[in-house]
């Protein structure tokens, strides 16, 4: 799947924009408000919760992990169902705040299958199942933790 994310992204860039991997980095716009920014020129508004217009960074975890899923399963989706099929993935789960972790997440699928029979509609959960638990970088990141550094570049003034 990164193969196909890559190439497609490369197709979607803007001109001018740098080729090789996707740059990511957030901009402090005020107290506790960020726009995140890509090199591919996507901008994200991010800030507390109860400010109107952003995403709290939880809420683009939890997104991200949907859409991840989403893109994942389309294949198999509109192989099955065509291309213009719809479909909706909800995603929540409460933060535990005294130890700042979202100890669990829930996603739920919501899909139109009533042109297909019970065993068809079988047989197609588990190939979306089987295509997100393969491909979803996000949810398998998830799943497995990952380690994560950070590092200061600071100026100083001599």
């Amino acid at each position: 799947m990164a193969d196909d994310t890559t190439t497609a992204a490369a197709a979607a860039a803007p001109a001018g924009a740098p080729s090789g991997p996707t740059t990511l980095w957030v901009e402090r716009t005020g107290t506790r408000r960020y726009t995140g920014r890509s090199s591919r020129g996507a901008e994200v508004l991010i800030g507390s919760e109860g400010v109107p217009g952003v995403f709290t960074p939880g809420e683009l975890l939890k997104i991200a992990l949907a859409a991840c899923s989403g893109m994942s399963s389309d294949f198999p989706l509109s192989r099955r169902l065509g291309d213009d099929y719809d479909a909706t993935i909800r995603v929540s789960g409460a933060a535990d705040r005294e130890n700042e972790v979202y100890p669990q997440l829930d996603e739920v699928f919501e899909l139109d299958l009533s042109e297909l029979d019970e065993a068809a509609r079988e047989r197609l959960l588990v190939t979306v199942q089987r295509a997100i638990d393969k491909v979803c970088t996000v949810g398998r990141t998830l799943k497995a933790g990952s380690k994560v550094t950070l590092s200061f570049e600071i100026d100083t003034a001599d």
